[in-house]
């Protein structure tokens, strides 16, 4: 009986990693586009009560150190062009 209940708790242990690993939220890649497309994300401003939306293309957001596909589940409202 002992050496079932020390199955179950180290099956348990090694589990817990796997399952703690699938509970971030879904990451979804912004949508293709053109070198011309704009991705229109929220952006913060300390201080606003306005929730501002940029429009920039990939490059101009990387050129501020944003990763499109990455911060498009949490912030990205649409696209132009």
């Amino acid at each position: 009986m002992a050496h079932k209940d020390l199955v179950l708790a180290l099956s348990v242990i090694a589990a817990s990693p796997l399952l703690a690993a699938n509970t971030g939220p879904p990451t979804v890649p912004a949508p293709a586009g053109t070198p011309e497309t704009r991705y229109c994300m929220r952006v913060e401003v300390t201080g606003s009560i306005v929730d501002p939306v940029q429009c920039w293309t990939r490059a101009e957001w990387a050129e501020q150190g944003v990763d499109v596909d990455k911060e498009w589940a949490k912030e990205g409202v649409s696209t132009i062009g």
